[in-house]
């Protein structure tokens, strides 16, 4: 759980970072492209390609391709489509699609897991529904997109590592993930980049090394190795523990406007969500020993 939780801090400061820095003014195809290659570049020196069977290898390229490449695309797209406030408020189904794909690919069937998932969807709900256009459901459409590639992209990364011999230094094969996100970051550049609108100053320059780094290359093998380590109920609520960190990291240093009696309120469900979910599954736990 600490990985999750403290990708989720990290990740709340570089979301502020996109919109301030980058959204609007950096070409959303070149970010990812940097993005994805930066954070490739921190793992390859690790790589020992020979750690994995060539079909564990294939796998986890196609984890990373889905995870962040395509879900990039489809993410991207969606602000194309709607406004900022509906794109956050669509992101909020992600814990209901993890928990249907882990019960799925592991071969169960967990009706506890729908229950706490969708507490954290209602908690989210509360924090940022400020009704929507019923002419833009073309762009829900396109959201769930994203949310399904995250979450595919974790549930596998679960189901894969199952089968990997816990004496593997995670580090060392990661490197195939990234390079997986780079056949889809690659040619969507090349397709639909626009090389007018690269970065002009040193600041988002820099906010791209950031994101890169240490928010897509650090945080993507923390999140993953976090989600390996908790069970699918706490990592499909997690998913949306980063609807409140955001709010509160943009509030803080940036002044924006924010509701604090609803982002309370909803945090409040969100984390009531995370805590039954504890209690159950040492519940069942307890039961079973």
């Amino acid at each position: 759980m600490g990985f999750l939780i403290g990708v989720t801090v990290l990740w709340a400061f570089s979301f502020s970072l996109i919109g301030v820095y980058l959204a609007g003014q950096v070409d959303s195809y070149f970010a990812v492209l940097m993005r994805v290659a930066l954070a490739a570049l921190v793992f390859l020196p690790f790589l020992r390609p020979r750690l994995l069977k060539g079909r564990q290898r294939w796998v986890l390229m196609g984890l990373g391709a889905v995870q962040l490449g395509v879900m990039y695309l489809f993410f991207y797209q969606s602000f194309l489509l709607l406004s900022v406030p509906e794109v956050l408020l669509f992101t909020i189904f992600t814990p209901i699609y993890i928990t249907l794909l882990d019960d799925a690919l592991f071969g169960r069937f967990t009706p506890f897991y729908l229950i706490t998932a969708s507490l954290a969807v209602l908690g989210a709900a509360v924090i940022r529904y400020d009704g929507v256009d019923g002419g833009f459901w073309m762009g829900f459409l396109v959201v769930q997109g994203a949310n399904l590639c995250f979450a595919l992209g974790q549930v596998g990364y679960r189901r894969l590592s199952a089968e990997l011999p816990e004496s593997l230094p995670r580090y060392s094969v990661f490197a195939w993930f990234y390079l997986g996100a780079l056949v889809v970051a690659v040619p969507a550049f090349a397709l639909l980049g626009n090389a007018a609108a690269l970065p002009s100053t040193d600041v988002q320059w820099g906010v791209l090394l950031w994101l890169g780094l240490v928010a897509s290359g650090l945080g993507y093998f923390l999140w993953n190795l976090g989600a390996v380590r908790v069970d699918a109920g706490a990592l499909a609520i997690m998913n949306n523990a980063l609807i409140p960190a955001g709010l509160v990291v943009n509030l803080a240093i940036w002044n924006r406007d924010a509701d604090l009696v609803r982002l309370g309120l909803g945090g409040g469900i969100i984390l009531a969500a995370l805590l039954l979910n504890e209690w159950w599954v040492r519940r069942r736990s307890a039961s079973l020993a």
